[in-house]
């Protein structure tokens, strides 16, 4: 029986599930025009705690409204606990990491009703799953990737079989793609949401479905297909030429679900533009952080690019500009930052989630891992 605190949490979350909906923006996630009736759509997101502005628009927003508007499809979400593992965190760090990452996803209006959600560690067939697909790739595959040189800190040109660079990067490092894959074949997926930086990995996640069925003969696993989101990368407040990111040192960078409307002023006031005057434009390249204010607000009005720069116009200065976009984010964050809070105060309920996560999780992962065994001859 959960306690009355969670009793009220509950409440606040069906409440504000509701409330914070967004259109539907299929069309806009899905590249194939329109996401078929009874897919599996699966993502992940790392437990780094509280979720920012980029994490928020770059893949939460668009898993509720996944979610909230495909009623014959299965949505698996999870965080990536595991994949966490790859960088060193004291324990306590990491626990309440995962703690606030669950909070942050509940808070942004994820429906558990509508989506599993659950920790990935939780589901040891990830882990079974993973070494077999670990002994199907090659070094050279993984050595193509490229977010183990920025993870391992090595230029890109860098490769694992200079003996500097193999003694300075974890193994786990190096291999976690092969997890990766695992953890979208797992459930079998057919769609997954990314951005354009995972792009590398979900190819990779291909190529091994397809090794797998062609060295076994089978048509087992599909071909997940990439779903796009429509917000482009959120960048860095102070320094618009690298994404957001909570390990940034300049932590007027980025913006929080959960910080007060005066900490959200006061960041984006301090937000990096320009001295250029007339007229808004969308220019990445020479009005970098103008563009990251306008991209912001593209992805919380759900208005294209386009649209989006016609409507600031009647915004005549930096000022004016700045003003609105703390505006936005503000009325979008709001009912989230108080059910987050709530939430957080009320660990019971969080455990009590994530174990109906885990048990529906496993209930797939487990079916599906006893059909890979017997394929490969180990049932």
């Amino acid at each position: 029986m959960l306690c009355s605190r969670s009793t009220r949490a509950v409440a606040l979350a069906r409440r504000y599930s509701n409330v914070s909906s967004t259109p539907s923006t299929i069309q806009e996630l899905d590249r194939y025009d329109n996401l078929p009736q009874n897919s599996r759509v699966f993502s992940m997101i790392q437990p780094t705690g509280r979720i920012h502005l980029g994490n928020y628009l770059g893949a939460v927003k668009s898993w509720r409204t996944l979610s909230n508007s495909n009623p014959t499809s299965r949505f698996i979400f999870g965080i990536a606990d595991l994949h966490a593992f790859t960088s060193f965190k004291p324990a306590s760090e990491l626990k309440e990491n995962r703690y606030q990452a669950i909070a942050s996803l509940l808070a942004s209006g994820l429906d558990t009703s509508k989506c599993i959600l659950y920790f990935q560690s939780a589901v040891p067939e990830h882990s079974e799953l993973s070494w077999f697909l670990t002994c199907m790739t090659s070094m050279g595959q993984l050595n193509r990737m490229t977010q183990w040189k920025s993870k391992a800190q090595q230029s890109q040109t860098s490769s694992i079989t200079d003996e500097k660079v193999m003694e300075s990067t974890k193994a786990g490092v190096f291999c976690y793609p092969a997890l990766q894959a695992a953890d979208i074949l797992l459930y079998r997926s057919t769609h997954v949401p990314v951005g354009d930086d995972q792009s590398q990995h979900l190819e990779l996640c291909r190529n091994l479905a397809k090794l797998f069925n062609n060295t076994y003969g089978v048509d087992y696993f599909p071909l997940p297909k990439t779903l796009l989101t429509p917000a482009k990368k959120i960048l860095s407040l102070k320094n618009p030429e690298k994404k957001m990111s909570k390990s940034d040192p300049v932590q007027a960078s980025c913006v929080y679900v959960t910080d007060s409307p005066e900490q959200i002023q006061s960041k984006i006031r301090k937000a990096t533009t320009d001295s250029i005057q007339g007229d808004w434009s969308f220019d990445p390249v020479e009005r970098p952080g103008v563009s990251n204010l306008i991209n912001i607000i593209s992805g919380l009005t759900n208005e294209s690019i386009e649209e989006t720069v016609a409507s600031v116009q009647h915004l005549k200065d930096h000022k004016g500009l700045k003003d609105y976009v703390s505006e936005l984010i503000i009325n979008e964050f709001s009912d989230k930052r108080q059910l987050y809070d709530e939430l957080l105060k009320n660990k019971d309920y969080l455990d009590h989630v994530c174990k109906e996560g885990r048990d529906s999780a496993r209930e797939v992962a487990s079916k599906n891992l006893g059909e890979i065994k017997s394929i490969v001859g180990m049932d």
